[in-house]
C-alpha cells in the first residue's frame, strides 16, 4: 500500500511539473532582456530580472484595446451561448422529442470538424452581412462552435434533477418556462457557472485565433491572441520574445487564478452531470 501511495505521489509530481513547465518558462523568459534570451549557456532562472517587457505591454494602449476587445467578445459569447444552450439542453433533457438521440449525436459530430473548413464560407457570410471588424462577426461563429459543449454539459446536469419537482410544479399551474426560470435555473447554478467559464476560456472565445485574424482587419478590432502574434520588436528582423511571453503571462495568469479559485465549483458542475445519463 505504501509503495502504491509513493508511486501515486511521484506520478502526481511529474504530471504537475509537466503541466506547469511551459508557464514557468514563459514567466522566466518574460523577465529576461532579449539579448539574455539568446545567450549561452541557457539560464533557467533570470539572474537580473527585468520588468521592462511588462512595462512596455502595460503602457501599450493598442494592446490594452486588444484585451478589452477579447473581454467584450468572450463575455457576450458566454452570455448568448448560455442562454441558447439552457433552452436547448432543457428541451433535450425533459421534452419528448422525436429523434432525440440523433440530435444529441449530431451535436457531438458538429464539434469534431475543425474550424478552418468553415473559414471561407464564414468569411463570405460576414462580408455580405457587413460584420467585418465588428465584434458580432466573431460572436456569432463563437456561439455556434461553443454550443455543442454547453448543451452536452447542461443536458447531463438537468437529467440529475428529479422529475417529481417539475411534476409537482405543473400540478400547481406552472408552465415549462416558469419551471425552468423559477426552479431549474436556481438549482443548476453550479453547472451554469461551469459552462460559462468553459465557454469564456475555451478555444472559441478568449483563446480563438483563426477567425479573429481573418475577420478583424483593423488594428483596433483585433483580440488578444492576434495581438500577441503581431507584437513587433525594435526592428522587423527582431522577434520580441520577452514582450510576447510577458503578454502571454498577463493574459493567462488571471484566468489561471480564476479557475484555481473556482476549481471545486467547476468540478462539481461537471461531475454532477455524469451521475445520471
Amino acid at each position: 500500500m505504501n509503495i502504491r501511495r509513493c508511486l501515486f505521489y511521484i506520478a502526481y509530481v511529474l504530471v504537475f511539473i509537466f503541466c506547469i513547465a511551459p508557464f514557468f518558462w514563459l514567466l522566466v523568459t518574460s523577465l529576461k532582456t532579449n539579448d539574455k534570451i539568446y545567450s549561452l549557456p541557457i539560464s533557467y532562472l533570470p539572474l537580473n530580472p527585468s520588468l521592462d517587457a511588462y512595462r512596455s505591454i502595460i503602457l501599450d494602449k493598442l494592446f490594452l484595446r486588444y484585451i478589452l476587445n477579447s473581454l467584450i467578445v468572450s463575455s457576450l459569447t458566454a452570455t448568448v451561448c448560455l442562454f441558447v444552450s439552457v433552452l436547448a439542453a432543457y428541451s433535450i433533457a425533459r421534452l419528448k422529442l422525436r429523434y432525440k438521440g440523433i440530435l444529441q449525436f449530431s451535436l457531438l459530430v458538429a464539434s469534431i470538424f475543425p474550424q478552418i473548413i468553415f473559414l471561407v464560407p464564414l468569411y463570405e457570410l460576414m462580408s455580405k452581412l457587413r460584420l467585418m471588424n465588428n465584434p458580432l462577426g466573431l460572436i456569432f461563429p463563437y456561439v455556434a462552435f461553443s454550443l455543442p459543449l454547453a448543451v452536452w454539459v447542461l443536458v447531463g446536469f438537468f437529467k440529475t434533477i428529479p422529475k417529481e419537482i417539475e411534476e409537482q410544479a405543473m400540478v400547481d399551474g406552472f408552465s415549462r418556462l416558469d419551471i425552468l426560470r423559477r426552479i431549474i435555473l436556481p438549482l443548476s447554478w453550479p453547472a451554469l457557472a461551469t459552462t460559462a467559464i468553459l465557454i469564456f476560456i475555451g478555444p472559441f472565445a478568449w483563446n480563438e485565433f483563426l477567425f479573429s485574424l481573418s475577420f478583424m482587419m483593423k488594428e483596433a478590432s483585433k483580440t488578444v491572441p492576434v495581438g500577441i502574434a503581431i507584437l513587433s520588436g525594435t526592428s522587423m528582423y527582431e522577434i520580441p520574445w520577452n514582450r510576447i511571453c510577458a503578454a502571454c503571462v498577463l493574459t493567462t495568469l488571471p484566468l489561471v487564478i480564476f479557475v484555481f479559485v473556482f476549481q471545486k465549483k467547476i468540478i462539481s458542475g461537471l461531475t454532477r452531470g455524469a451521475i445520471k445519463g
